[in-house]
Order: structure tokens, then C-alpha cells, then sequence
């Protein structure tokens, strides 16, 4: 499959306001490392490859180990992440597996380890990823 749309130059008013999103986040103290966690499995689980490849990258470039990256689509089972990570990380599950719904239990989960606003940038980073992986996907980007 070959790119089909390049979203940026035809609707340049939407990818900004993706970017918008982005710097919103930016703006937060949701740390480097819980931002590629929560790109790096979202775009797992959606299977974009585009979004896999750049965050993975991103990651490493922030310090994130082989080992953990690898990890990753078996979380609940690797002792590598934090009961922070893992929270957030179940969050950005049902964030992206939407049909299920965020339980009450995850989000509770989730609330007791960040504040309000925190809790918040992870929700906002989870919306964003999923938004860029759904555009990578639908206009047929390509790793390489």
C-alpha cells in the first residue's frame, strides 16, 4: 500500500489542531517516559507501525530500555513497570479498546496514584496517540 492523503497539506487547519493537542500535553508534567509508554501500546494494540516505529525510537532516545519496549504487549506479567506504569497503562488499554468502556475500577485505579491534573494529560495523551494512529492508518503512512 502507498501513502493515500497527505492530511497536513489538504486539511492543514485539522493537523494543527491535532498539534494542538500535542502542545497542550507538552504543558503538563506527564513525564517522557509515561508519554512513549502510553503511545508505544496504544499504537500496539491498533497496530500501527508507523506510530510503533517512531515512538520506540522516541523512547530509547529518552532512556527507555530494550527490555521494557519489549515487554510491553505483556505488561501485567513483566515486574519492569511500576504499579504507576501499570495503571497507566491499563487506562490507556481501555482508552484505546473503547467498546468496554473505562471501568470504574481502572479509573480507580489510576486515580490513586496521579492528582486531577495528571490524571488528565494521561487521558489527553491516550486521546491524541489514538487520533494519530487512526490518521497514520487511514492514509496509509508507511515506516521507511
Amino acid at each position: 500500500m502507498q501513502t493515500r492523503i497527505n492530511l497536513a497539506k489538504v486539511a492543514p487547519d485539522a493537523y494543527k489542531a491535532l498539534l494542538g493537542v500535542e502542545n497542550f500535553i507538552a504543558t503538563t508534567p506527564l513525564t517522557a517516559t509515561h508519554k512513549e509508554l502510553i503511545k508505544m501500546r496504544a499504537s500496539q494494540i491498533n497496530g500501527c507501525a508507523f506510530c510503533i516505529n517512531m515512538h520506540t525510537t522516541d523512547a530509547r532516545k529518552n532512556g527507555e530500555t530494550e527490555q521494557r519496549i519489549y515487554l510491553l504487549n505483556a505488561w501485567r506479567e513483566a515486574d519492569v513497570y511500576t504499579p504507576e506504569e501499570k495503571a497507566i497503562l491499563a487506562l490507556t488499554e481501555e482508552i484505546t479498546n473503547i467498546q468496554g468502556h473505562v471501568s470504574d475500577a481502572t479509573y480507580a485505579n489510576a486515580a490513586q496514584y496521579f492528582d486531577e491534573p495528571y490524571l488528565a494529560a494521561v487521558i489527553m495523551m491516550a486521546i491524541s496517540i489514538n487520533s494519530w494512529n487512526r490518521m497514520a492508518i487511514a492514509t496509509g503512512l508507511r515506516v521507511g
